[in-house]
């Protein structure tokens, strides 16, 4: 078990937080007109300090959770987009308990008597599952129930979802939140440098016959052996060696739920290994054009870097093409350059 670097709440921060008590949470802030992303993210923090300080289950944590949620609806047709403050959407069934016949009730106590998970976290008397407040909490009391240790929040997290995957990314985001001290990880960074000779196109869904009948599922970007590589948003490393198709190569999960693929790369910045943490720019290895074969195998095709980006929904992991988010992401390198020399 990793020794978490925040602790319980002291005297002085719970005397803080009496005044988020108070503090007015509105439950549609991301809908409201004239709020600004940093202003919803701060009302947003003022409901993770104050359910972590009601129930010891610590931010970073809730906040991954929720935003693991958010991340899954955007990406799903059968859930519907997240409209209020937080992103966590609760079954009916399992809110007001499986065997309860009415499947609208607020009644924290009769929900309590049937086993379902709403709770009243605003005090209002109602365990409302479109209250913002009272999901929040009732997923904190849940995690609690099972204790504040790593592996028992895993095991939580395990049982409400059931998928090892989605424990995975959750306890990613909440690395990537501790470490940052914030839910604004939304930069990204282009994946090589702008000084560099490189070159690319399109080419996501052409495709290629080495190994058998295949798309490509990336974009190839094509510069100099030994050009520096780099991270291309904030995320955790969760893979990094050798693959026959994509030579050495290197997969980082961001706060997203997106993985993003490095492949062909002739050699690993010292110091990277699964698990590192890395923000945008950080260099993680260098241009080659290893694959094709066993590992080892370089110099079948000219040197480029592929990249992929893979989306995880909650229940599948699927691939897009990259090519938008490189250009958008390569102009907006442009542009800070220029903002600099100015």
């Amino acid at each position: 078990m990793n020794q978490k670097s925040w602790q319980r709440p002291s005297i002085i921060f719970l005397m803080l937080l009496t005044v988020l008590f108070f503090y007015p949470i509105s439950n549609t802030w991301a809908a409201e007109e004239g709020h600004s992303p940093q202003l919803e993210d701060k009302n947003r923090m003022a409901l993770y300090y104050k359910t972590s300080a009601l129930t010891h289950v610590q931010w970073p944590l809730l906040a991954a959770i929720d935003q693991f949620e958010r991340n899954c609806r955007r990406a799903r047709k059968d859930l519907s987009d997240p409209t209020g403050l937080i992103g966590i959407s609760i079954d009916p069934n399992v809110w007001t308990g499986p065997l309860n016949p009415n499947k609208k009730d607020t009644d924290p106590f009769s929900i309590m008597l049937f086993e379902g998970l709403g709770k009243d976290g605003n005090g209002d008397g109602k365990a409302n599952p479109n209250d913002s407040e009272d999901v929040l909490y009732s997923i904190a009391t849940y995690i609690a129930s099972y204790g504040t240790d790593e592996d028992s929040e895993k095991e939580a997290i395990w049982n409400y979802y059931h998928r090892d995957q989605s424990v995975t990314v959750i306890f990613e985001i909440e690395r990537l939140y501790n470490h940052f001290h914030s839910i604004d990880l939304s930069a990204h960074g282009f994946p090589v440098p702008l000084r560099s000779n490189y070159d690319y196109k399109s080419t996501w869904g052409a495709s290629r016959g080495w190994g058998g009948r295949r798309i490509h599922e990336g974009t190839d970007i094509f510069a100099n052996y030994g050009t520096p590589v780099r991270a291309t948003a904030y995320g955790v490393i969760e893979l990094k060696g050798w693959n026959k198709f994509g030579g050495w190569r290197v997969g980082i999960r961001d706060t997203n739920n997106l993985y993003h693929y490095f492949g062909h790369l002739g050699g690993f910045e010292k110091g990277i290994h699964v698990g590192s943490i890395v923000k945008p720019g950080d260099i993680i290895g260098y241009v080659g054009s290893t694959g094709y074969g066993p590992p080892g195998t370089s110099g079948k095709f000219p040197p480029h870097l592929h990249y992929g980006i893979y989306k995880y929904n909650g229940k599948t992991e699927y691939s897009f093409d990259p090519y938008p988010s490189l250009r958008r992401w390569e102009r907006q390198a442009y542009q800070e350059r220029r903002k600099k020399k100015n």
